[in-house]
């Protein structure tokens, strides 16, 4: 690959992690909307909730090597480039999204804990609790949190797909050429 191509695409790792972590934030909000199909306290809502706490942790994991990456990777330029308003909302966007990324994995484990439950992944495995206190109203407001976050999680995810979007078809710049894979 020249340094041209790398000057104007993500590198391999960040386009890959960039769409594993969209198809595991949409696998992880489907296994909680599905939940409610199943009466509480069936198999198939408990299997639902341990995958969804699997895809949780998954994103939790992934997230990092996702920030390393872009880290060591260079960030191709828009081209043409867009107002520096645009460039701020971007920023404030992705920032917002890695945050959500980090914090709800871990409210949800936060809330588990304070509930007094582990969190229970498929196959019989889990985690250990986190040293909260043990309360109702605690483990309440953890999944309030959890699930507010979460909201705000769908509409950032919006956000971000309406934008790629409009700079594709608006403003026919480069911005998702930038983060396709094979887009070489």
């Amino acid at each position: 690959m020249t340094s041209n191509a790398l000057a104007h695409h993500y590198n391999r790792w960040s386009i890959a992690l960039h769409w594993l972590m969209a198809v595991l934030l949409v696998a992880t909000a489907t296994t909680m909307e599905l939940k409610g199909i199943y009466p509480k306290g069936s198999a198939g809502r408990s299997l639902l909730m341990s995958v969804h706490y699997a895809l949780g942790l998954s994103v939790f994991a992934l997230v990092w090597l996702r920030l390393l990456a872009r880290a060591l990777g260079p960030t191709p330029a828009i081209a043409p480039p867009p107002p520096a308003w645009q460039v701020l909302l971007a920023h404030l966007v992705h920032l917002a999204l890695y945050a959500l990324m980090i914090g709800l994995p871990f409210l949800g484990w936060m809330a588990l804990s304070a509930k007094g439950a582990p969190v229970a992944l498929p196959g019989g495995m889990g985690l250990p609790m986190l040293p909260i206190s043990e309360s109702k109203e605690t483990a309440r407001w953890f999944k309030d949190l959890h699930e507010a976050g979460a909201t705000v999680g769908y509409v950032l995810v919006g956000l971000h797909a309406a934008a790629a979007l409009f700079h594709h078809y608006v403003q026919r710049d480069n911005t998702v050429l930038r983060m396709l894979p094979g887009a070489r």
